[in-house]
Formats: structure tokens, C-alpha cells, sequence
């Protein structure tokens, strides 16, 4: 996501101002995470390596599942068709 808006920025300075304000920005969140590791002891900690795998998985199947446009609301919407017209209109 920081990527695709750095390269909007128009120039690389804007972009690689993007980059580093978004990169600072994503420090506190980081330092709590590290912080809050190492309170997590035993079943725990196993317990959530566990639930991770299972995590991603769901993520990426509710990915795949939108990316198809079943037109399931809310899960999987349908494909938008009439966005550009194929008639020319002047004036």
C-alpha cells in the first residue's frame, strides 16, 4: 500500500517522503508488538503459533473468494461493468 502511494507522490521526493513518514509511523505499533512478546509464556505463545497458519489461510481464501465476483453481498461482490461507456457522445 506504501508503495503504490509513494510512486502516486509524482517525484521521488514525495515518494521517498511517503516512504519514511510511513516507515516512522509503523515504529510504535512494532516496539508494542516486541514489548508484548515477551510477556507470552508457554501454551500461550504455542497457541497462537498455532492460530497464525490458520489465520492466513482464512484471509487468503476470503482474497480469492472476493476475487472471483460471485456476487455474494458483503463476501464477494459482484463485478462493476458500466464504468466506461461505449458510446460517444459529443457535445
Amino acid at each position: 500500500m506504501a508503495l503504490f502511494a509513494a510512486i502516486a507522490g509524482g517525484n521521488a521526493a514525495n515518494g521517498s517522503l511517503y516512504m519514511a513518514v510511513f516507515g516512522l509511523g509503523t515504529i510504535p505499533l512494532m516496539t508494542t508488538a516486541i514489548y508484548f512478546s515477551h510477556f507470552l509464556k508457554g501454551k500461550t505463545r504455542q497457541r497462537i503459533q498455532k492460530a497464525i497458519p490458520v489465520f492466513v489461510i482464512v484471509i487468503g481464501a476470503l482474497f480469492i473468494l472476493r476475487g472471483l465476483g460471485l456476487g455474494i453481498p458483503y463476501l464477494s461482490p459482484a463485478p462493476v461493468y458500466d464504468l466506461v461507456s461505449n458510446s460517444i457522445d459529443c457535445h
